[in-house]
């Protein structure tokens, strides 16, 4: 069996969706058969395969033409264990960071837990009241698996967290991908990341996006789905339940998302402040623009 040799840590709807499912089409890259694995983050509860066997089946059909083999787990950037873990379970490993403005990406994050049934409040502005609570595992519903994940200020420390990388990894082991340089030239972005994992150029031309906005048709229909797959790994069942993850991409429509307000972008434009000045010095770049509305 080959073991991954490379992954994509994070961040969470910065792209790294699109990324992933780019990069599963090359020839010389295998990605993992299930995505966001989250083996390695065992600093929460959003872990999905924790078996080690089960997880390196995900990689079993990866062969010698895969020069590269990865999987994406968004929240491995957040955690405080997950690299040193990966570290010590294989050598040399390689990182593919996404990043893009916290300001964006807070709202965003909140919309997507509210998809995914982890987030309870649908009102951005009082979701974010509750960060301290949350961060202490308090003002969460039952269906949430990590109170962690919807403290959207510290989740979307971005500065802070590749601060904490760069200290455990070398920077020519990681490679940095800006949401706003995918949404410019994606075919560019994709270029770079080829040549970082050392695979040829395939020609590719086609970069359309993979998580776009979007929100459930019925929230009792995804809490249906979420009792069923709760129960099924208490009964330790591997297989999927593809018929009703079907039915459940069926509950979801795609929107145009609202701006956030100017109340609220202005709350996040000095919650975030600092953070982005740390980002600047980290990749030596001039993200003003992102404290801009």
């Amino acid at each position: 069996m080959k073991k991954p040799n490379f992954f994509i840590i994070g961040a969470p709807k910065c792209g790294t969706t699109s990324l992933a499912a780019w990069l599963a089409e090359h020839r010389q890259i295998y990605m993992s058969a299930a995505k966001e694995p989250h083996h390695f983050n065992i600093d929460d509860n959003h872990i999905v395969y924790k078996n080690r066997d089960d997880y390196e089946g995900l990689f079993l059909k990866a062969d010698d033409s895969h020069i590269a083999v990865g999987e994406a787990s968004v929240w491995y950037l957040h955690s405080t264990v997950a690299v040193p873990n990966i570290e010590q379970y294989t050598q040399d490993a390689r990182y593919i960071v996404c990043l893009r403005n916290p300001i964006e990406m807070a709202y965003s994050l909140h919309e997507q837990q509210l998809v995914n049934g982890n987030e309870h409040i649908k009102s951005f502005s009082e979701a974010w009241r509750l960060n301290d609570a949350r961060l202490k595992g308090e003002s969460v519903s039952r269906w949430c698996r990590e109170p962690r994940h919807l403290a959207y200020g510290k989740a979307c420390l971005l500065g802070a967290q590749l601060d904490r990388l760069y200290k455990y990894i070398p920077r020519e082991r990681v490679h940095i991908v800006l949401l706003d340089d995918v949404k410019k030239d994606p075919r560019a972005v994709y270029l770079t990341v080829l040549q970082f994992l050392g695979v040829d150029a395939d020609g590719k031309s086609n970069f359309s996006v993979k998580n776009p906005a979007k929100e459930r048709r019925s929230m009792l229909f995804r809490r249906a789905v979420q009792l069923l797959g709760s129960a099924k790994l208490s009964l330790g069942i591997k297989h999927s339940l593809g018929i009703l993850n079907a039915i459940d991409r069926k509950n979801i429509k795609f929107r145009v998302r609202q701006p956030l307000n100017d109340e609220m972008r202005h709350l996040l434009q000095v919650y975030f402040s600092e953070d982005i000045a740390l980002l600047e010095r980290l990749l030596d770049r001039n993200l003003s623009h992102w404290l801009v509305k």
